[in-house]
């Protein structure tokens, strides 16, 4: 199971999510977030980071270019794309994870998502491009070709219920694990990480 915990903006809550057993560490370059990083600082809290832990960065509508060039430069593992833009626009070199927003516009689950290595299913919001605290019918989840990684809404509480349902490839959290946009409670993180990672009975 691949677990990832998103919007890390500091030092402290990324090596804490990375100890407590995160499989993948996301870092949001997309200035319209409150959990926005620079990759200037993104790539400082890599550099302190165990070579198993994967590095996510989150782009909405980038230029494909800037996003292979800035992921070579700071560290940048994979490529989540969070925008309109097709997985098929980054140039190869970089791995892809596609987000599609369920509740909005289900037909970007598709063939045109083929370079992805994953799709993040996420619950959609107006205006917002994750991040939003809002779950979703999981067991859509069942039916998507390929690997998926559910998003959306995840907590301690409910990631196990949402792994049995959807019989994700990964699981992703954010918001619900934060004291306050961009600062992770430390205690949250790991009893999120700790129960998607149970055996399961």
């Amino acid at each position: 199971m691949i677990v990832k915990i998103c919007g890390l903006t500091n030092r402290e809550d990324a090596l804490a999510a990375a100890e407590a057993g995160a499989t993948a560490l996301g870092f949001n370059f997309f200035p319209g977030s409150p959990r926005y990083v620079r990759p200037e600082a993104a790539a400082r809290i890599i550099e302190e980071l165990p070579p198993s832990v994967w590095t996510v960065g989150v782009w909405v509508n980038e230029d494909p270019e800037q996003i292979l060039a800035l992921s070579a430069l700071h560290g940048i593992q994979v490529a989540q794309l969070h925008g309109d833009e097709g997985p098929d626009s980054v140039p190869s070199g970089i791995r892809v994870w596609k987000a599609v927003r369920i509740g909005a516009v289900c037909g970007g689950i598709g063939s045109e998502n083929r370079r992805a290595e994953a799709l993040v299913l996420d619950a959609a919001a107006a205006g917002l491009y994750g991040g939003t605290g809002q779950t979703f019918d999981w067991s859509i989840a069942r039916n998507v070709p390929g690997r998926v990684i559910l998003a959306g809404g995840l907590d301690a509480s409910n990631v196990r219920e949402a792994i049995r349902t959807a019989k994700p490839w990964g699981v992703d959290a954010a918001s619900r694990l934060e004291k306050t946009p961009g600062r992770k409670d430390h205690v949250k993180m790991s009893e999120f990480i700790r129960a998607a990672l149970e055996e399961p009975e």
